[in-house]
């Protein structure tokens, strides 16, 4: 059964899908933990959620809004650290994930933008209604 949830704590099971983000060259995931554990980036502000998708029990997947700190104007979040497990890629969980991000997204902000470098993230966005943006800070954009 899956279920998505938003964390206020990291759950046990976040070593295991770090080492396997990390070994797949996915740097972002060290930087999720990190940032956690030092209370710089908690998912905490007004509009900000880090949410969990678990199976049976198991995290397969994570992701995070926080308000893009590249447009203070506070109408604009930024997606940030999603991760999907590769066991449990290609079966609608990144689309949930995303879909539930942005649910919580359009409660506080009217636009989403975030970063990726790889093709295959970009053709999930742009599946998923972002549009490429030629912007320094950000790579996709979507309004909500």
């Amino acid at each position: 059964m899956l279920s998505i949830h938003q964390l206020t704590d990291l759950p046990s099971q976040i070593g295991d899908l770090e080492r396997e983000a990390t070994e797949e060259g996915f740097k972002f995931f060290g930087r999720l933990v990190a940032e956690w554990h030092t209370g710089s980036n908690r998912f905490d502000k007004p509009g900000e959620c880090l949410l969990a998708v678990t199976e049976n029990g198991i995290l397969v997947a994570i992701g995070g809004l926080n308000a893009d700190p590249y447009r203070p104007d506070g109408t604009t979040a930024r997606l940030r650290r999603l991760y999907v497990a590769k066991a449990f890629r290609r079966r609608g969980i990144g689309e949930a994930l995303v879909s539930a991000l942005l649910e919580k997204a359009s409660l506080q902000f009217h636009s989403v933008r975030l970063s990726t470098d790889t093709e295959s993230a970009s053709t999930f966005y742009c599946r998923r209604g972002f549009i490429t943006v030629d912007d320094e800070t950000a790579t996709h954009s979507k309004t909500l």
